[in-house]
């Protein structure tokens, strides 16, 4: 059973740097492993997550060519929390641009949690440039999903937790608590936003693993981060990430033919394991794995397990 410690070995990028991808946004990306070995690009969660060098490690280093990159708004990216031009469709042409600039016919694509999301999308928008699909955590943005976890569901399972996550919004705005931290997250006043951005990043920290990980949640108490999370989540959630409702199971065929593998925590409390075990039927070319005693962290042994089984199957191992 893998766990952090059987990771790969921890590697520095072999070529790092920014691209201007217009808008005023400047992305940055970084390669790891070996230049020329079997293409891949990792998409990080969030959306507004940045990725960590710990997700470098789910490579082996030797086979792959991996291009990690931080979405528009988050990381090292900039302008740092900015929403302006930042939609799954702006993220989805850039990292068409990425691939270009890499000089990858197809690559395999890696994502967890709204990274499965997007890369959902960007596949059943260019599925010739796809090789193989990785996704962990799945959630497919429906109206249903984010009512489970931003209204009544989610709360049900936390209390504790969730009379933090509330405590910013007085009660009468309490009916739609992504839109009222909206208001807060995009207002004025900076005290209310960093407050707002705390508690709405504290709430995912603390409920995305079956038992607690404080080397998991911690991060999502640091202002930086959490302004630039909250902000950019909130802002793709109330748009509903720009998507049909429904969108990317519908166009789930669109798949078809692709290798690919999804992976999924039985107890998952962001990303309801329903949606992924519908994607499952929708694309049959993928194994299913769902995971017992598992939430929805990739760190947690179960699904890592999974996930570095899939990066060396697909390498050949």
């Amino acid at each position: 059973m893998s766990d952090l410690r059987t990771l790969y070995p921890e590697i520095e990028p072999f070529e790092t740097g920014f691209m201007d991808v217009g808008d005023g946004h400047t992305i940055y990306w970084e390669r790891v492993g070996t230049r020329g070995a079997k293409p891949a690009v990792f998409l990080h969660g969030g959306p507004g997550g940045g990725f960590s060098p710990a997700h470098r490690r789910q490579f082996d280093p030797a086979l792959y060519d991996v291009l990690l990159f931080d979405q528009r708004g988050c990381g090292k990216s900039t302008p740092h929390a900015g929403l302006e031009a930042n939609t799954t469709w702006h993220l989805v042409a850039d990292i068409e641009r990425l691939r270009e600039m890499v000089g990858a016919e197809k690559w395999l694509v890696f994502g967890g949690s709204w990274g499965s999301t997007l890369a959902l999308a960007y596949s059943q928008t260019h599925p010739e440039r796809v090789s193989e699909l990785v996704v962990r955590g799945v959630y497919t943005l429906t109206k249903a999903e984010l009512d489970w976890y931003y209204q009544f569901g989610v709360s049900e399972m936390f209390p504790d937790k969730w009379e933090r996550f509330i405590a910013p919004i007085p009660k009468a705005e309490r009916g739609d608590l992504m839109a009222a931290y909206r208001r807060r997250l995009t207002g004025d006043d900076k005290a209310a936003r960093i407050e707002a951005a705390q508690a709405w990043s504290l709430w995912e920290g603390e409920t995305i693993t079956l038992l607690p990980q404080p080397e998991t949640s911690d991060k999502f108490g640091e202002d930086d981060f959490a302004l630039a999370f909250a902000r950019i989540e909130n802002h793709y959630f109330v748009h509903g990430g720009w998507l049909d409702e429904g969108q990317l199971l519908r166009d789930a065929h669109k798949l078809r033919g692709i290798p690919g593998l999804i992976v999924h925590g039985r107890y998952d409390m962001p990303c309801p394991a329903r949606y992924a075990w519908q994607l499952h039927k929708g694309w049959p070319d993928a194994e299913f794995f769902l995971i017992e005693g598992a939430g929805h962290a990739y760190s947690e042994p179960g699904i890592l397990d999974r996930l570095i089984y899939a990066t060396d199957k697909f390498a050949g191992k």
